[in-house]
Parts: structure tokens; C-alpha cells; sequence
């Protein structure tokens, strides 16, 4: 039997895509395989997307990772449902966009959005301070100076 080269390459994807996968996508693909299976994972993984990007959104704020965690809630959302794919796309594109602007700058303009983050920053964590311990850090910072 003569088989050509055409022929055993669709043979050999044949094989390949009938095999199961393996790891968290071969996990998925099981949960997958029935409909209260699907419902379960969508109802999962969007109520843990809605928590992380929520959680993420009251972050930004703040100093620390706000945005990353608003990130990765979109990318768990976006393994079920392709608005959160498109919101994720967009996001991409967006900062990839607002950094390009950035390195295209002097420095002089990278040094002054520096500066307007990070006292952004340090006004966002007075305030945080001050209304959650209730310690005034300018006040403790004009006696520490003050003292002898």
C-alpha cells in the first residue's frame, strides 16, 4: 500500500487531536463535557472573575497591585465568556498604547509623571492611614522633627 506524504500527515493530526489533553485544560475540557458541567464552570468562574475585578477596581487606588489584579480577574473571565476577552483585548492594547507614549518621551515628561504617580500615591496612603489607624502622619512627622 502506497501512502503519500499528504495522506499520513492528516493521519498523524488525526491521531493527535483525539488524544486527550492533560493539566488544567484537560481538567476544563472534562468539566466541559456535559451541560451542568458548563453551567457549573461558568457560574464559578464568573462569580471568582466578578470578585477579583471588583476586588481589583477598589484597589486602584491604592499603592499596590490594583490593576494587576483587575487584569487577572478579566483573564479568568475571558476563559468563559468573550466580552471579558474583548474588555481583556482592550485593556491590552490600551496600556500597551500608554507606555509606548511614555518611552517616546524626554525624560524630563517621564520624571514628571513619576513624580504626579507617586504623590498621587503617598496622598491615597495618608489618607488611608489617617482614616483606618487614625494616625496623622504629618503631625507625627512635625513632632519627630520638633523633638530634641
Amino acid at each position: 500500500m502506497v501512502v503519500n506524504k499528504g495522506q499520513k500527515d492528516t493521519d498523524v493530526s488525526r491521531r493527535t487531536s483525539e488524544m486527550p489533553r492533560r493539566g488544567l485544560v484537560g481538567w476544563f475540557d472534562a468539566v466541559r463535557a456535559n451541560q451542568a458541567g458548563r453551567l457549573t464552570l461558568r457560574i464559578v468562574v464568573g462569580v471568582l472573575g466578578a470578585i477579583l475585578v471588583g476586588g481589583g477596581l477598589l484597589l486602584v487606588p491604592l499603592p499596590g497591585p490594583g490593576w494587576l489584579i483587575v487584569f487577572a480577574g478579566l483573564a479568568l473571565l475571558a476563559t468563559e465568556f468573550a466580552w471579558a476577552a474583548h474588555v481583556l483585548q482592550f485593556g491590552r492594547r490600551t496600556l500597551e498604547s500608554w507606555t509606548g507614549w511614555l518611552m517616546r518621551q524626554g525624560w524630563t515628561v517621564r520624571v514628571l509623571v513619576s513624580a504626579i504617580t507617586l504623590a498621587f500615591a503617598g496622598i491615597i496612603a495618608y489618607f488611608m492611614v489617617r482614616l483606618t489607624i487614625g494616625i496623622d502622619m504629618v503631625q507625627e512627622f512635625r513632632h519627630f522633627i520638633e523633638s530634641p
